[in-house]
C-alpha cells in the first residue's frame, strides 16, 4: 500500500510540472487510485475457513479475551483501529456465541506476539466470518501490540454450533459439536457418571478417541469440564475386552492438553489420523476416563479424594453465591476470614479454588465484587497460580501493601457434576418461571408421581434450597398459602411434609422431613408450599470492630426504663423491680452493612407496620436482632431483643446516595453499599446484665434471626465476642463474624504471611 501511495505522489508532481502530459498522468493517477482503493477497502476472500479465531490473553472468563486470528499457519492479533461492536459481534458469532457484549481497545487483555494480521476492520455485523469484513488486508498494518483489540461475548452459545479448532502447526478444519462421558451399561444408573468412554460429536455422529498418546493431563481437563476435581485409574482390562466387542467409529485427531484448559476443545490437536475403521487404533483402544467426585457429590468420601485434597480444616470457602459451586472467595488467616483482591485474578487461580473445594475446573473468574462484597481484611492480592496447586494458599501472591477495597473482591463459578437435581422438583401455577407452587417427584405405590409440599413450618430457608436446586438463584419469598395461583387447589396431593432445612442443602431431599409418615393437618391444595426466586439478594453484615470498641456498662434507674420494659428489652427480673432500683446495662453500638446485590427491605409493607406509642415510632420488623450472653459452655445467662425501630441508610459508600430514611413515615430499608447505625445511647441497644455474676462469657449478636427476609448468606449474620466481667467492669475482645470461638480463631494457613509473589 505504501509504494502505491508514493507512486500517486510522484505522478501528481510530474503532472504539475508537465501540463502537456496531464491527460496521460491523469490516466495513470486513476489506475493507481483504483489500485490503492482496492487495497484500502479490501474485501478478504469470502471463504471463512481461510482463518480461525480464538480468545486469548489475561482473561477471567472463557468468553472474553484478546482476539487472535490463525492465518497462513501463524497466530496473530487484530488492531483496534476502526474496530466496532459490529466487528465484535462477527467475532463472537464465529466463535459460537449468540452475541457480543462489548469490545476493548489498547490491549486490555495483554499484548500479543508476532503478526498483527488485521487492521482497520469494518464490519456490518451480518458477516459470517471476520474474513468477510473490509480491512487493509492480511499483514497490512501500522499498529503495535499495545493496540490489540479484545472482546466480551455473551455467555449463551449458539444452539447446535459446531466448534472449529485448529492445530498450531497446520490449519485443520475440525468440526466438533459436543463431548461426553459414555458410561457402560452397569454404570449408567449411577449419579453422577464418573467413568466411561470419551466421545466427541463430529458431523452429527459420536466418535471415540484413540488412546495412543492420551495423557493424564487430557483426563484432568475432561474431569474438570464435568465438575470433578481429579482423575483416577480404572480397570483397563475390562474396558479393552468391552471395546473389542463393539464397532468403533474413531475421531480423526489426537489431543494434547496442558491440564489447565477449561474445555477439551481448547487443547491442541495432533495431526489427522488415517481412519481405517476398526483398525484405526490397532495398538490402542478408545479413551476411557475415570474421575474422582468431590465430597459433596459422592456417596462416600473416596480414598482418592482424601489423598489429593485437604478436607480436614477448610482454609478456603465460597460465600454469597446463589448456585452450587459459586461465590466470593474467602481465605482463613490468623483466625479471621478475609477476601481476595481481583488484581491478576484469572481462571487458572479460580480453578485451583474450585478443585480444592471438590468441584471441577472454573467456568468463570469473577472480579469487582460481582457476588457481593466481604467484610474485614483483604488477605491476598496479585495471586499467581500454576493451576496444579492443591490449595489457593499454595499459590504465590503479593504480601506487601494491598491497596485493595472490597469493591475488588474476587469470586468464582465452578463446573459441577450433572446430578439431575432440577428433574426432581418443579414450580407450577406461578406468573413466571421464578415463582410457583412447589411440586416434588415422589415414589408412591412403585410409581413416580408429582405432588405438593405441606406448608407447615415452611419458611425462607426451605425456599432457599428450592431456588438453589432449580438453579433460579436466591429465595425472595416463602408462601404458606398458594390458592391464588392457577391449578387444582382442592386436591390433597401432599407427598412431602415436615420439611426443615438449614438453608445450605443442595436439594430438598437433603433436608429433614417426615419421609413416608406424612403429617399435614391443613392438607395441601390451597395450603401447599410455594416460593418466589430472584437472581440477587441483600447480605447484612455487622461491623464487629464497632461493637468491640463501643461496649461499656451503665447503671440506669428503673423509672427511666419504662418504655424499654414495655418493649421487652429488660430481663424478666425487671418485672418485680421498684422504680427507684437500678438496672445494669451492657451497651454498644451496631453498624449493619448491606454487602449484597439488592436492597434489604422489610417483608411487611408500610400498611402493616406497628406503631409503638411509648417511643412514638413504627416497627417494620418486630424481631430484627438478638443480643445474648452465654457462658463458655453455651448456657444463656442474659438476653436482649431489638425490633427494627427503623431501617434506614445512616451512611453510604462514596458515590452511593441514601434512599431510605425514617423521617415522615418514609420508606425503610438498607441500600446496597450503605449501613444502618444503632448508637449505643438509644433505648434497647443493650443487654440487661443486672443478674449476671462475674466471669468469662461469650457475647453474641444475630441479625435477622428469624430469617424473615431472604439474604444471600446467613452465615455472616452472627457475631461473637469473648468477654470478661469482674462485677464492675467488662473487657470485650476477639470479636468476629460467624464460626466458633474455640477453633477458628487459632488456625490459619501456614506460611501465608511469608508467601511472596515471585
Amino acid at each position: 500500500m505504501t509504494c502505491h501511495l508514493l507512486c500517486l505522489v510522484s505522478c501528481l508532481s510530474r503532472a504539475m510540472m508537465s501540463p502537456s502530459s496531464l491527460h496521460c498522468h491523469l490516466a495513470s493517477l486513476l489506475c493507481l487510485w483504483a489500485l490503492c482503493h482496492a487495497q484500502l477497502g479490501h474485501h478478504l476472500p469470502r471463504d471463512s475457513t481461510l482463518i480461525q479465531l480464538r480468545l486469548a490473553g489475561d482473561k477471567r472468563k472463557h468468553y472474553e479475551g484478546r482476539v487472535e486470528v490463525y492465518y497462513n499457519g501463524v497466530w496473530g492479533t487484530v488492531c483496534d483501529d476502526d474496530f466496532s461492536i459490529y466487528a465484535a459481534r462477527v467475532v463472537c458469532k464465529e466463535l459460537g456465541y449468540l452475541d457480543a457484549v462489548s469490545w476493548s481497545p489498547s490491549s486490555k487483555y495483554g499484548q500479543g506476539e508476532g503478526q498483527i494480521w488485521l487492521d482497520n476492520v469494518h464490519c456490518t455485523g451480518r458477516e459470517e466470518s471476520l474474513v468477510q469484513c473490509e480491512s487493509n488486508g492480511f499483514g497490512v498494518s501500522d499498529c503495535k501490540h499495545t493496540e490489540d483489540v479484545g472482546v466480551v461475548c455473551s455467555q449463551k452459545r449458539i444452539p447446535g454450533f459446531k466448534f472449529i479448532s485448529v492445530n498450531n502447526v497446520e490449519s485443520f478444519n475440525v468440526q466438533v459439536e459436543d463431548v461426553r462421558i459414555r458410561a457402560t451399561y452397569s454404570h449408567r444408573k449411577r449419579i453422577p457418571i464418573t467413568e466411561g468412554f470419551i466421545e466427541v460429536k463430529d458431523g452429527g455422529k459420536w466418535r471415540q478417541i484413540c488412546d495412543n498418546g492420551w495423557s493424564e493431563m487430557n483426563s484432568r481437563v475432561i474431569c474438570g469440564m464435568y465438575g470433578f476435581p481429579g482423575e483416577k485409574g480404572y480397570n483397563s482390562r475390562a474396558y479393552r475386552m468391552l471395546s473389542k466387542r463393539r464397532k468403533k467409529n474413531y475421531w480423526g485427531f489426537s489431543v494434547n492438553c496442558t491440564g489447565n484448559e477449561a474445555h477439551l476443545l481448547d487443547c491442541k490437536l495432533g495431526h489427522p489420523l488415517e481412519l481405517k475403521g476398526n483398525k484405526t487404533c490397532e495398538k490402542g483402544m478408545p479413551v476411557v476416563v475415570s474421575c474422582v467426585p468431590g465430597r459433596d457429590f459422592a456417596n462416600d468420601i473416596t480414598t482418592g479424594f482424601m489423598e489429593a485434597y485437604r478436607i480436614q480444616q477448610p482454609l478456603v470457602r465460597l460465600r454469597g453465591g446463589a448456585m452450587i459451586g459459586e461465590g466470593r472467595v474467602e481465605v482463613l488467616k490468623n483466625g479471621a476470614w478475609g477476601t481476595i483482591c481481583d488484581d491478576n485474578w484469572n481462571t487458572r487461580a479460580a480453578t485451583v479454588v474450585c478443585r480444592e473445594l471438590g468441584f471441577g475446573s472454573a467456568k468463570e473468574a469473577l472480579s469487582g465484587g460481582r457476588l457481593g462484597q466481604g467484610m474485614g481484611p483483604v488477605h491476598m492480592n496479585e495471586v499467581e497460580c500454576s493451576g496444579f496447586e492443591k490449595s489457593l494458599t499454595d499459590c504465590f501472591f503479593n504480601r506487601d501493601e494491598l491497596g485493595c477495597s472490597h469493591e475488588e473482591d474476587a469470586a468464582v463459578r465452578c463446573n459441577i457434576p450433572a446430578m439431575g437435581f432440577h428433574n426432581r422438583l418443579r414450580l407450577s401455577g406461578g406468573r413466571n418461571a421464578f415463582e410457583g407452587r412447589v411440586e416434588v417427584l415422589a415414589d408412591r405405590n412403585n410409581s413416580l408421581v408429582w405432588g405438593t409440599v405441606c406448608s407447615d413450618s415452611w419458611g425462607t430457608r426451605e425456599a432457599m434450597v428450592v431456588c438453589r436446586q432449580l438453579g433460579l438463584g436466591f429465595a425472595s419469598n416463602a408462601f404458606q398459602e398458594t390458592w391464588y395461583w392457577s391449578g387444582d387447589v382442592t386436591a390433597d396431593d401432599v407427598v412431602v411434609s415436615g420439611v426443615r432445612c438449614s438453608g445450605t442443602e443442595m436439594t430438598l431431599d437433603h433436608c429433614l422431613h417426615h419421609g413416608k409418615h406424612l403429617h399435614c393437618p391443613r392438607g395441601g391444595g390451597r395450603y401447599a408450599a410455594g416460593v418466589s426466586c430472584t437472581q440477587t439478594a441483600p447480605d447484612l453484615v455487622l461491623n464487629a470492630q464497632v461493637v468491640e470498641h463501643t461496649m461499656y456498662l451503665e447503671d440506669r434507674p428503673m423509672y427511666v426504663l419504662q418504655c424499654a420494659h414495655e418493649e421487652q428489652c429488660l430481663s424478666s427480673s425487671a418485672a418485680a423491680a421498684t422504680p427507684s432500683s437500678y438496672r445494669r446495662l451492657l451497651r454498644f453500638s451496631s453498624q449493619i452493612h448491606n454487602n449484597g446485590q439488592s436492597d434489604f427491605r422489610p417483608r411487611a409493607g408500610r400498611h402493616s407496620w406497628i406503631w409503638h406509642e411509648c417511643h412514638r415510632h413504627y416497627h417494620s420488623m418486630e424481631v430484627f436482632t438478638h443480643y445474648d450472653l452465654f457462658t463458655l459452655n453455651g448456657t444463656k445467662v442474659a438476653e436482649g431483643h431489638k425490633a427494627s425501630f427503623c431501617l434506614e441508610d445512616t451512611q453510604c459508600d462514596e458515590g452511593i446516595e441514601k434512599r431510605y430514611a425514617c423521617a415522615n413515615f418514609g420508606e425503610q430499608g438498607i441500600s446496597i453499599g450503605c449501613w444502618d447505625t444503632y448508637r449505643h445511647d438509644i433505648d434497647c441497644q443493650w443487654i440487661d446484665v443486672t443478674d449476671v455474676h462475674p466471669g468469662d462469657y461469650i457475647f453474641q449478636v444475630v441479625i435477622n434471626p428469624n430469617y424473615e427476609v431472604a439474604e444471600s448468606d446467613y452465615t455472616n449474620n452472627i457475631m461473637k465476642c469473648k468477654c470478661r466481667y469482674d462485677g464492675h467492669r467488662i473487657w470485650t475482645y476477639n470479636c468476629h463474624i460467624g464460626g466458633s470461638l474455640s477453633s477458628e480463631t487459632e488456625v490459619g494457613f501456614p506460611g501465608l504471611q511469608n508467601n511472596q509473589l515471585r
